[in-house]
């Protein structure tokens, strides 16, 4: 079983039970080598010889280093394999009923015990049952020295290997398991040697990117907002970023967790340097002496543009000295996309195409210079195109989509507006076909977070959660996608001192109709639509899939999907309170639309699938109770049996009509269908 060829020679690696009358009682698999050119095969490595405690399980992760040398697989706990042999004896064992044996009895109970020092909560355990159970724990055969090396355990149970012949990287979150509770996830890494199994701790605590040179000398990590060179032969650390005048931490981050990385690009050959990304620019630091080197000559930070290497061998796992990079350039403020080339070792970029289009990277071709990409617009469908590096002369290559000009699709711009406290905003307004200047429209605004990237995103026709913004631009409407940018503590008036000023430009525009502006958001902009509708009247109507209604009940609740407690996302995640329910009780109630639906005058649609994975459900019947209570407009569309996206096609299509519907009702003054008129009485199905 778990046949596994080398890439250039003919060895195969496999398990075989053991066979031999003095193995019989061993449990576990023996690991096996066939050789092609000989026909013979090898034990590499017995089932007898299994460390302690542990076996070689049927189902494996068998590979091969690319050179043949070493073949990785995996141990496995012997307890995991005796729960599951008991179980296959439970499920034969015939029904003994005896009264008095008080231990046989209470065997059938169904109970679950959640302590409070568990390393993961009751729920998330159950979710990761399968994989826990199946796990392996990597070790690795040398077929030079015929020895075999446990690398990975219970301590350190993740091994990523490298290609080279010495080392590969441990992981480990067994310590901080508890904290993922309300912390999110932390690392420690190792320097793990695959030669004899010794690890070198080299840093804890990690929530960023990190990575193992190819050669394996070296280990770059992020943290505290700068990049940590390991240097494993010397067993010495740089900080390399901390001396340079530009940020390479998010610069837009907002949220409550320490700042993020923009990534690493890669190891140039013979581990001599490392590729990193400020939001602009691609630098390159020497391994040896640390020094830093501007690629693209500070000409992404000079033009607001970003860029990022495109990987055209997905086998390489270097840069060579002096290559030639290929680079997507995106235009943060003006929104297209382009491609631009650099050159390892040396400063300056060479423009290569830049049009007011998006752009997307697929591949290169093996043994020729042909790329191939996709080109889209709003109103352009992304096809397939195809040119050479240089991009002298490209070729569409598909027309998949001829049919869009026979739609009234409407027109995509970018809009530019400051929030109330004066940060400078950008959005999405999609004209409606056929549009007409001076004449004023109803507006549907759909948001999350930064949608004005998507300004030449080509929108396909689609049934789901949210507006389909060409079909609402064909019926009429003007479309809105603004960008929201919140502050820490205070999420939900942070949409709306983003939102109000924006809606406020698309009618001194002219093209917004006051009197005729819908809003819809799903998760988390379904909160957000909750709660902006709190603060301000500026709305005919809303619509929120999926909302968190009331933060001090969410915070304690489960991810039905993940089993991971809500805690986390409130501390130091996307809902933004920056601290437990007990540091900032008031937040926690400042930013519950509930606590103020007496100061909700919209009209509202609630939507939700009552087996929401993601956001409880009960937060949709919390709001709909408050204002039902308090006489207020509200509808609540409970979909049955399904999760947080609708997957049904059914109740997709019966949401994607009432979502228009409701639109059409409260912003063109269409006649309401009865369900919004009177609503819908059970009736047994």
């Amino acid at each position: 079983t778990s046949l596994t060829w080398t890439k250039t020679k003919s060895k195969l690696g496999f398990l075989s039970k053991p066979g031999e009358r003095k193995e019989k009682d061993v449990i576990g698999f023996s690991l096996w080598i066939w050789y092609g050119d000989t026909g013979k095969s090898i034990q590499a490595v017995a089932a007898a010889s299994a460390p302690e405690g542990w076996l070689i399980p049927e189902k494996n992760s068998i590979s091969w280093s690319k050179d043949g040398k070493r073949l990785f697989f995996g141990f496995k706990p012997e307890e995991f394999h005796e729960e599951e042999e008991a179980e296959k004896e439970e499920e034969k064992a015939e029904e003994e009923i005896d009264l008095f044996d008080v231990e046989k009895i209470v065997e059938k109970r169904e109970v679950d015990v959640w302590h409070w020092n568990d390393p993961l909560i009751n729920s998330n355990q159950k979710i990761m049952w399968s994989r826990l159970k199946d796990r392996t724990y990597t070790a690795v055969y040398h077929l030079d020295s015929k020895r075999m090396v446990p690398l990975a355990g219970r301590d350190v149970p993740t091994i990523r290997i490298s290609e080279n012949s010495n080392f590969a990287l441990g992981v480990s979150d067994i310590p901080y398991q508890k904290e993922r509770t309300w912390y999110g996830g932390l690392n420690d890494i190792y320097l793990v040697d695959i030669r004899d199994g010794s690890r070198k701790k080299v840093a804890s605590r990690l929530e960023d990117r990190f990575s193992l040179s190819p050669g394996g000398r070296y280990i770059i990590y992020y943290k505290d907002k700068n990049w940590h060179l390991y240097d494993g032969k010397k067993a010495s650390e740089r900080i390399l970023t901390d001396k340079l005048n530009v940020p390479f931490h998010n610069e837009d981050h907002d949220y409550p967790s320490k700042v993020p990385s923009y990534r690493s690009a890669g190891w140039v050959k013979d581990d001599s340097a490392i590729l990193i990304y400020d939001k602009y620019d691609i630098w390159q630091f020497s391994t040896k002496t640390g020094q830093a080197l501007n690629i693209t000559d500070g000409k992404g930070r000079e033009t607001q543009v970003t860029f990022r290497v495109l990987r055209l061998d997905p086998e390489k796992d270097y840069f060579d000295e002096k290559e030639s990079l290929l680079l997507s350039a995106y235009h943060n403020w003006l929104k297209h996309y382009g491609f631009v080339s650099c050159r390892v070792g040396s400063a300056g970029v060479e423009e290569l195409m830049t049009e007011e289009k998006r752009f997307r990277f697929l591949a290169k071709a093996k043994d020729a210079d042909v790329l191939m990409y996709t080109r889209e617009s709003y109103q352009e469908y992304p096809d397939v195109w195809v040119s050479s590096r240089k991009f002298a002369s490209p070729k569409k290559v598909t027309d998949v989509n001829p049919q869009v000009s026979e739609f009234t699709w409407g027109n995509a711009e970018l809009v530019q507006w400051n929030s109330v406290d004066g940060i400078p905003l950008q959005g999405v307004l999609i004209k409606p076909g056929n549009y007409e200047p001076g004449k004023r429209y109803p507006v549907v605004v759909y948001f999350y977070r930064f949608f004005s990237q998507r300004l030449h995103e080509f929108n396909q026709v689609v049934v789901n959660h949210r507006p389909c913004f060409p079909f609402y631009a064909s019926n009429g409407y003007a479309v809105f996608l603004p960008d929201i940018r919140f502050d820490v503590g205070h999420p939900g008036y942070s949409a709306t001192k983003c939102l109000v000023p924006g809606i406020q430009k698309l009618i001194d525009m002219g093209v917004a109709d006051p009197n005729a502006i819908g809003l819809h958001g799903h998760s988390w902009s379904g909160y957000q639509a909750a709660f902006v509708i709190t603060q301000t009247n500026i709305f005919a109507c809303a619509i929120a899939g999926a909302p968190v209604s009331n933060m001090t009940s969410a915070y304690s609740g489960i991810r039905l999907g993940s089993g991971l407690a809500r805690q986390f996302q409130y501390e130091k995640s996307q809902s933004r309170i920056g601290g437990s329910l007990w540091e900032y009780p008031e937040r926690y109630i400042e930013n519950s639309p509930v606590f103020f639906a007496d100061r909700i005058h919209t009209p509202l649609l609630i939507q939700f699938g009552d087996e929401d994975g993601a956001v409880p459900w009960y937060q949709g019947i919390e709001l709909y109770l408050a204002m039902r209570r308090l006489g207020k407009d509200c509808v609540f569309l409970q979909y049955r049996k399904e999760p947080h996206h609708l997957q049904k096609y059914p109740n997709k299509l019966d949401y994607t009509i009432k979502m228009k519907q409701y639109f059409d009702h409260y912003l063109k003054g269409l006649p309401a269908p009865d369900w919004i008129k009177k609503g819908v009485p059970y009736r047994g199905k």
